[in-house]
């Protein structure tokens, strides 16, 4: 199907950390032997401590992929316990060839165009990272969550980089070339609970990197409790988006409204910094009750007198707002709210919830 290529020479490196993945195995591993891609394609596999069959059916596909011209690598480790996503990935790239880099989970299954297509992508956006639409298994597993992905403009992908959605190209679709990947690398190597993704997607922000999505469904992404992803605490992911927030955004704006007078939105208040908690103007709402109290008192702080902030109805509060309401959730009314103002999201609003 494909010529093997020259040790050292791969187009594509997919990078795959295993961990305890054999029920989803030969289905993934299929999914590489069946892409279209015609340039020379690699296979860089690390085996993070696996205590099930995982090694077996990996060696088992290595003759299968080797046979249809697919190079491939093993690496990994049997100690007592896994080092975790980030030092598997790290070590797959490590191990590999390729000029670009396809990152793929276990669990998931890929389209045979996948390679191909975000190859192309990553040629023309040599400084981006190339994500793609998935569909979700089981298919109403995480509808608010899906439609999000697949659904975001090309301009939210940079806008939207605050919400607790975390990167607006999910992790199992990225693609991006080495020379990118290095100059923004490694992952982060903290192990269970760090969100080693969140923080490379940032890390890549701040070097000026863009988001590309290739809008066609590209990869079968899973959903089910095992998953890393569920490793890593709301609370750990709130403070990076907060530090990540004040960084980027919040210096270009004197004054700012926090759109939701409820648990988030004082939440978001009592997390920023002094110097940010001083521009925050006022709160705004479509709640009567909290619009009738008038203000919002910070009891913790330490100035005197505490800071009362006023909770105004949205229309009467003035932008730059930062929003904490869900998306997605109140049948549309908030988005009207939203758009019954005219605002420029990025400019005049950005989205944290």
């Amino acid at each position: 199907r494909r010529s093997a290529g020259v040790r050292g020479a791969a187009g594509a490196s997919i990078i795959l950390p295993v961990h305890n993945a054999e029920q989803w195995l030969d289905e993934c591993l299929n999914s590489v032997l069946q892409q279209d891609f015609e340039g020379t394609m690699e296979l860089s596999v690390f085996n993070d401590a696996s205590k099930d069959k995982s090694g077996t059916i990996i060696e088992k596909w290595k003759e299968k992929l080797e046979g249809s011209g697919i190079l491939v690598v093993i690496g990994g480790h049997d100690s007592p316990s896994p080092r975790g996503v980030g030092y598997s990935k790290n070590q797959a790239i490590a191990q590999s060839s390729g000029s670009y880099l396809c990152f793929l989970d276990s669990d998931d299954v890929m389209m045979s165009q996948r390679v191909r297509l975000q190859h192309e992508a990553a040629i023309q956006h040599p400084t981006s990272i190339i994500g793609c639409q998935v569909r979700r298994d089981p298919p109403d597993s995480t509808g608010r969550y899906t439609r999000w992905i697949n659904q975001l403009t090309p301009d939210q992908l940079l806008t939207q980089v605050f919400t607790s959605n975390g990167p607006t190209v999910i992790m199992p679709t990225w693609f991006c070339s080495r020379a990118w990947f290095s100059h923004v690398g490694p992952f982060d190597e903290g192990g269970q609970g760090v969100p080693e993704d969140l923080l490379f997607f940032y890390e890549h922000l701040r070097k000026g990197g863009g988001v590309v999505r290739v809008d066609q469904t590209l990869l079968l992404y899973r959903y089910h409790p095992q998953a890393a992803t569920h490793s890593v605490l709301e609370a750990t992911l709130w403070t990076h988006r907060v530090c990540f927030l004040e960084e980027r955004a919040l210096p270009r704006w004197a004054t700012f409204t926090i759109w939701n007078a409820g648990r988030q939105g004082r939440q978001l208040y009592r997390s920023l910094s002094s110097a940010s908690r001083s521009k925050v103007v006022a709160f705004c709402d479509v709640d009567q009750n909290k619009i009738q109290k008038g203000f919002y008192c910070y009891e913790d702080s330490q100035e005197r007198p505490k800071p009362r902030v006023p909770i105004l109805h949205f229309r009467a509060a003035r932008p730059p707002f930062v929003i904490c309401v869900k998306l997605d959730l109140t049948g549309g009314a908030f988005e009207d709210n939203l758009r019954s103002l005219h605002l420029r999201e990025g400019q005049d609003f950005l989205l944290f919830s």
